[in-house]
């Protein structure tokens, strides 16, 4: 059920109940913050708190507050809660500890979870365990302590289950205009995806923050992703920790290479949240989309007055998806002209000291490097301490990149290669010029990279929900084979046979031949698989040698161009886990591995095949042939169908490997890992 939070967040009345220094402070932000509202303290034996008198009980307030900072104890909050929403007040921080989160430590913390869930009824409450939320737009907080923003017009959204981590926020000295932070606590009732919903709804928000520390709802946070997409308003996540679904390989290397963190990671970027990890990068980024959105590309072009700037902006970008596109001729030519026969075009550009402090020669210079087809231009800017230094100097570049970007249209970002060279003062002169500030070259690529990833970024299907873990059932290999085969994956021809029947098995089947014992979670380790047996006698050695008491005699596939893992792992957090890997028996020592969420499109395969380090292998290596590609992403799509068709039950499909030929794409082994629905 989504509740509507508006009077609870956009508040016109505050009540605090309690007289700890925590309640004395929420009135006291109140007041720094020019609140407008009536603020009402609650409490039975004082006259007065902070300067505004009191009442007695909730029963004597004038009205129904619109959002009330709950900050008496755990049982006191329960009953405070059940009043409140009797009243029909529009919503409560519930401020107090010891709920579900000290289940363990106390005994009763699940049952006061549960009881202050049922007193809220379909009043919203935040928290428990949570300082509240900051509205810096209309100065409203119910907020117990100090912070470091101040109002303003708009500005981005930041959301945390941390309070320390949301203070810590407030404090940020980088420029960037916060409009709303919010910490989500227990999330007892109402989930970080629940507050985003809520705060994207305001027109003056433009663009949200995230800091997860766990997803509760699947479907909630699906809701938000569309949402904000349908709005036009990005989102940035930075998600902390490895969660329980992350857990080593029992019987196949795909749990290993798709753990709860490759989930989680796969399941943003399906709904077009930009991912990050570390707060650095969450607030660049967040400024970034805040002040010129989502780029039309990953095409950028930088500008230093240093060739070891440069260098390190080229640096910066290797193994990004971020781009530095060769100068045009038109490009050249002005730069040529502006710049004069000693400077060396390139992109990055050094464009040397030359033409410092001639405004209308690095105007003109910075103007002709943004008429390429670039969607951003970075000028790399360092301003001078100024309790040492004078930054007067300096001047020069904001006025020319302020008429570069003006004359152009595209945005002009200042990239400081140290944060603390960019002041916050100096932040806000720069965007007051109509310029992007960015601090620290690292965070700055990782901004355009996000930036550039969600311009690309299309809706796709819903994911697939993965529900609860079952009980576990190991398929043998030739039934996990006929459940693949039977959803259209190529096997090799089989015979599942004892020891006694093997020599006339081999004599029924074309040499060469694989021959595998049962019984065995890792086969090739157990030495339980004998390849390219060229005759029967052959065959009756290498079984002699295993030992088992059973085998599956397989016709040996040759020709083979690449190895793959295909793979897929229920992760109750966050879906149906897709992992495309290097495959065989090096597969958990190359680690070359992709991870989607399921559904996937034959499209989406394709893509993730390219983005392999053995993609060249895949593509024909030094003139050898190619793999079908066709056929890998059929295997794939053979791997979805079962998982879908039976997804209440399956815990993981493995193909490894899948053996990629010129014509044929092989599942040479499989796994399935079943079981009734627990």
């Amino acid at each position: 059920m989504t509740r509507d939070l508006t009077r609870l967040i956009r508040p016109k009345s505050i009540a605090v109940i309690g007289g700890g220094v925590w309640c004395a402070s929420v009135i006291e932000q109140c007041r720094r913050m020019d609140f407008d509202g009536p603020i009402w303290p609650v409490h039975p034996n004082r006259a007065e708190m902070a300067g505004h008198a009191t009442y007695p009980s909730i029963a004597d307030l004038p009205g129904a507050p619109d959002a009330t900072f709950i900050g008496v104890n755990r049982s006191a909050t329960i009953d405070a809660v059940r009043e409140l929403a009797a009243m029909g007040a529009g919503g409560a921080v519930c401020f107090a500890s010891g709920f579900r989160e000290a289940q363990a430590e106390t005994g009763d913390g699940d049952a006061l979870q549960d009881q202050l869930l049922e007193a809220a009824g379909n009043m919203p409450i935040i928290g428990p365990n949570c300082y509240g939320f900051i509205n810096y737009l209309d100065g409203a907080l119910l907020w117990p302590d100090q912070h470091g923003g101040q109002r303003c017009d708009n500005g981005v959204a930041l959301i945390t289950q941390s309070s320390n981590i949301a203070i810590n926020l407030t404090m940020q000295a980088r420029g960037l205009p916060l409009a709303y932070v919010a910490t989500a606590g227990n999330q007892a009732q109402t989930g970080l995806a629940e507050i985003g919903l809520a705060l994207l709804e305001d027109p003056r928000v433009t663009a949200l923050g995230l800091h997860i520390e766990g997803i509760g709802d699947l479907d909630a946070f699906q809701a938000l992703a569309e949402r904000a997409h349908s709005l036009s308003k990005p989102i940035v996540a930075l998600k902390a920790g490895k969660s329980a679904q992350a857990r080593a390989a029992a019987v196949s290397h795909t749990a290993s290479l798709a753990g709860s963190d490759a989930g989680a990671r796969a399941m943003l970027r399906r709904l077009g949240i930009a991912q990050v990890d570390s707060l650095p990068e969450l607030l660049e980024t967040l400024k970034l989309l805040h002040l010129a959105g989502p780029l039309a590309s990953d095409r950028i072009i930088s500008m230093s007055c240093s060739g070891g700037e440069a260098s390190l902006m080229a640096d910066a970008a290797v193994g990004r998806g971020v781009s530095f596109p060769d100068l045009s001729g038109a490009q050249r030519t002005a730069l040529r002209a502006a710049l004069g026969p000693m400077v060396a075009l390139a992109n990055p550009l050094d464009y040397h000291t030359f033409i410092w402090d001639d405004v209308p020669r690095m105007t003109e210079a910075f103007t002709a490097a943004l008429t390429g087809d670039v969607a951003l231009g970075c000028l790399v800017v360092d301003f001078p301490r100024t309790d040492r230094c004078s930054d007067a100097a300096w001047d020069c570049t904001i006025t020319a990149g302020a008429a570069a970007q003006k004359a152009t249209g595209v945005p002009l970002a200042f990239v400081a290669t140290l944060p603390e060279n960019l002041s916050e003062s100096i932040a806000h002169r720069v965007t007051e010029a109509g310029l992007i500030p960015l601090l620290g070259i690292q965070e700055a690529m990782t901004a355009i990279e996000a930036a550039a990833a969600l311009g690309r970024h299309r809706p796709a299907a819903r994911v697939l929900p993965a529900g609860s873990d079952c009980s576990a059932i190991v398929l043998s290999e030739a039934d996990s084979k006929a459940a693949l085969a039977a959803h259209g994956a190529d096997v090799p021809r089989a015979q599942r046979v004892q020891a006694a029947a093997l020599e006339a098995a081999a004599r029924e089947m074309p040499m060469p031949l694989v021959l595998k014992g049962e019984g065995f979670a890792h086969k090739t380790e157990a030495g339980a698989v004998a390849l390219n047996l060229a005759s029967p006698d052959a065959v009756i050695e290498a079984a002699a040698r295993m030992n088992a008491p059973a085998y599956l005699l397989e016709e040996m596939i040759i020709g083979g161009v690449a190895e793959l893992l295909v793979g897929v792992v229920r992760d109750p957090a966050h879906g149906f886990v897709l992992t495309l890997a290097a495959g065989g028996v090096m597969t958990e020592i190359l680690r070359d591995s992709v991870s989607l969420i399921l559904p996937v499109t034959t499209c989406d395969v394709d893509a993730a095949l390219d983005s392999l380090r053995i993609a060249p292998l895949l593509a024909g290596y030094r003139g050898q042939p190619g793999a079908d590609r066709a056929a890998i992403a059929r295997a794939v799509m053979a791997v979805q169908d079962y998982v879908i068709e039976n997804a209440k039950t399956v815990q993981e499909v493995e193909i490894n490997p899948l053996i990629c030929t010129p014509t044929r794409a092989v599942a040479a082994d499989a796994l399935i890992t079943t079981g009734e629905q627990s």
